[in-house]
C-alpha cells in the first residue's frame, strides 16, 4: 500500500515537473511588457493582437495549416494502403516491412533533415509545398500505419469474404465494409499526422526557405532573435490546438478498440 502511494505521489510530481514549463507560457502570452518576465506585473491582450495583425505571422499559420491538411490527406492514403498490404502478407514478412517503416520514429529527427535537405537540394523541392510535404509525410506515415493496422487486425476478414461471395468487387468490398469498419483508426491517424506536421519544425528548418516558412519556424527564428511575447501568445494557440486534436485523436482510438472488442 505504501509503495502504491509512493508511486502515485512520483507519478503526480513528474507530470507537474512535465507540464510546469507549459502552463508558465499561459500568463507570459497576457502580459503588459516585451519581455518574459515571471509573473507577469501587468495584463494585456496586445500580444494576442499583434499576431492576428501581422502579416508574417499570418502568412506563417496558414503555411503550417496547409502543409498540415495535405500531409495528412498523402499520409493517410499511404498509411491505408500500407497497411492494407501488410494485413495480407505472410506474418514474418510483414513485421520485417513494417518495421521498416517504423524507422522514423527510431532514427534522430536531424539525420532524416540532413539527408531529406541533400535530396531537395538537387531536385529543387526547398522551400516548396511539395517538399514540405513529402518531409513531414516521412515523420507522420508510420503514426497513420500504427492506427490503421490496429483496427485492420480487429476486422473479421469473414466479412470481405461475405461481400466477395455476394457479388462486390475489391473496391466495393473496401469502401463499404472495411473502410466504414476501420474509419475511426483512419481518422485517428489522419489527426495524428496533422499534428505531427504543424508542428514539425526539425525538418522545416532544413527545407524552409524566406518564401515558405511554417509557424514553428517563425517561433523558433523569433525566439532566437529577440524577446517579443507575441511567441507566448502564438504557442499557447498552438498548444490549445494540438490538445484538441490529440484529444480527438485518443477518442477515435478508443472508438476503434471498443468496436474491435465489441466484434
Amino acid at each position: 500500500m505504501k509503495l502504491k502511494i509512493a508511486l502515485s505521489v512520483f507519478a503526480v510530481i513528474v507530470v507537474v515537473w512535465l507540464v510546469a514549463p507549459t502552463l508558465v507560457i499561459i500568463p507570459i502570452s497576457f502580459t503588459d511588457q516585451a519581455s518574459f518576465n515571471f509573473p507577469p506585473k501587468g495584463w494585456s491582450l496586445r500580444w494576442y493582437e499583434n499576431f492576428f495583425t501581422d502579416k508574417g505571422w499570418l502568412k506563417s499559420f496558414w503555411a503550417s495549416a496547409q502543409v498540415a491538411v495535405v500531409t495528412s490527406i498523402v499520409a493517410t492514403i499511404a498509411g491505408v494502403c500500407a497497411a492494407l498490404g501488410l494485413v495480407k502478407m505472410k506474418p514474418k514478412w510483414a513485421a520485417a516491412v513494417q518495421q521498416y517503416f517504423m524507422l522514423p520514429l527510431l532514427v534522430p529527427g536531424i539525420v532524416i533533415a540532413i539527408g531529406l535537405y541533400a535530396i531537395f537540394l538537387n531536385t529543387g523541392l526547398l522551400g516548396t509545398l511539395p517538399g514540405f510535404v513529402l518531409a513531414h509525410t516521412v515523420v507522420s506515415l508510420p503514426l497513420v500505419l500504427t492506427n490503421v493496422l490496429a483496427s485492420l487486425r480487429g476486422v473479421d476478414g469473414r466479412l470481405s469474404d461475405a461481400a466477395a461471395s455476394l457479388g462486390a468487387n475489391r473496391w466495393d468490398t473496401f469502401r463499404l465494409v472495411t473502410l466504414p469498419l476501420i474509419a475511426p483508426g483512419v481518422l485517428s491517424g489522419a489527426l495524428l499526422a496533422f499534428v505531427t506536421s504543424f508542428d514539425e519544425v526539425i525538418l522545416s528548418l532544413f527545407i524552409q526557405t524566406p518564401y515558405l516558412q511554417t509557424m514553428p519556424v517563425k517561433i523558433f527564428r523569433s525566439v532566437t532573435k529577440d524577446t517579443d511575447p507575441t511567441v507566448a501568445a502564438v504557442s499557447v494557440m498552438v498548444m490549445l490546438v494540438s490538445v484538441t486534436i490529440m484529444l480527438l485523436a485518443q477518442f477515435s482510438g478508443r472508438g476503434s478498440r471498443g468496436a474491435a472488442v465489441s466484434r
